[in-house]
Formats: structure tokens, sequence, C-alpha cells
């Protein structure tokens, strides 16, 4: 059976750019709770705004050194979401809320990625993004050269992707999914945040295109 690589839609701050994200393909669409991001969005923000989704669609609640009362309203709010842990968060932290969660890597040369995912065990995956001043990718590439061949936990690409990158990257690194969010923006000077539609289609049917052709190696 063919590998189908899954779509993750991040900083989606409006009601219009879920419906878009969800016509387009996205499997899972993600609300950042990190307050210094340009993309942030309260909690009943991004309850309301999971509340669009269809069944089989995966809210995704991005936390950045939140404490545990923060997660735990988050969690109240979303129940049936997937954590994604990106700052320096500790495995003990990760596994406390007793969600699903993904644990964000910060790839830059020099870096174990091994070691690192070896110390989140409970991890659903790792996801991969650029090593950046700050947290987040800052919708940066990184160089796929670093990712090693036995990640023991399934792998997220994220960093810079766009509809036009996507298709070596998943050709190049197999991931089980990737992760886009300003690869799929409108060029608003001073507002990120803000979803193209034609984007967000064109990302999705990159994807499957890649898929395609692994299909027919």
């Amino acid at each position: 059976m063919a590998h189908r690589t899954r779509i993750k839609i991040c900083g989606l701050t409006r009601e219009a750019d879920v419906d878009d994200a969800v016509a387009a393909g996205a499997d899972a669409v993600g609300f950042v709770l990190y307050a210094r991001s340009p993309r942030h969005v309260a909690v009943a923000r991004a309850r309301a705004l999971s509340g669009r989704l269809p069944p089989f669609v995966t809210p995704v609640l991005l936390l950045v050194n939140a404490t545990e009362s923060e997660i735990a309203e988050a969690v109240a709010a979303v129940p049936h979401a997937l954590l994604q842990f990106h700052g320096d968060e500790a495995p003990e932290a990760c596994r406390a809320p007793g969600r699903p969660f993904l644990r964000a890597a910060r790839m830059e040369p020099g870096f174990n990625l091994l070691d690192f995912a070896s110390r989140y065990p409970d991890a659903a995956g790792i996801l991969l993004d650029a090593h950046v001043e700050g947290y987040g990718g800052g919708g940066k590439a990184f160089d796929w050269s670093l990712i090693p061949d036995n990640v023991p936990r399934p792998v997220v690409l994220s960093g810079g992707l766009n509809p036009a990158s996507v298709i070596d990257g998943v050709l190049r690194v197999r991931p089980w999914a990737v992760d886009v969010s300003s690869g799929v923006e409108s060029a608003v000077p001073g507002q990120k945040g803000i979803k193209n539609a034609a984007l967000m289609r064109r990302f999705c049917k990159a994807v499957r295109e890649a898929d395609s052709r692994i299909a027919d190696l």
C-alpha cells in the first residue's frame, strides 16, 4: 500500500483559512498559543476555530515553554487536540498532560537528532524545524542532509516549505508528515498568519504528486 504523507497547515487565525485548509486536503491544522508569535491566538479562539473542523482533521496546539496551568487550560478547551511542544520542554513536561504530542527539534550542524529523539520515546513524532534565534523556524529551511536515516519516531518535516519545495522535501526525506505555515501565506506587509487558499491547494497537490512519484519508483 502506497504511503500517504500527512499534511499539517499551521498558524491559522481566521475561520475562512480553517475552512480553506480543510478543503485543500489538510490532515491537521495548527493553532499557535505562544503569545510572542505574530500568529498567536488565545485559547478561546483556538477552541472556536477547532470547532469548525470535520471528523478526521486533527487540531494541533503549538506551545512554547507553557506553564502547567496554561497547558491544562488549552487541553480543557480543545480536548481532542494533539500538542506540539516547540520550546525547551523536558520529556516529563511533555508527558505530564497525558495527551499525544509532537516534540520539535531545532536542526543545525552538530545537533544530535538521534540522542534528542531517544529522550522523548513517548512522542507521537519529532518535528524537524530550522534553528533560528527565538522559537519556531521563522520560515527558514535547513539542510536536510542533517537528518539521519534511522530516527526512532515518525518525522514531521517543517522549516521553510512551500508549494515549490515540498515535492523535493518529500522525495528526499520521506517524512511521515509535512508542516507548512509561512509558505502558504498571502504577502500582506506586517500581517502574518493570513493564509492564501490557492497556495494551500497548491501545497497539498504538490504533496500528493510527490507521493505518486514515490509509488511509481
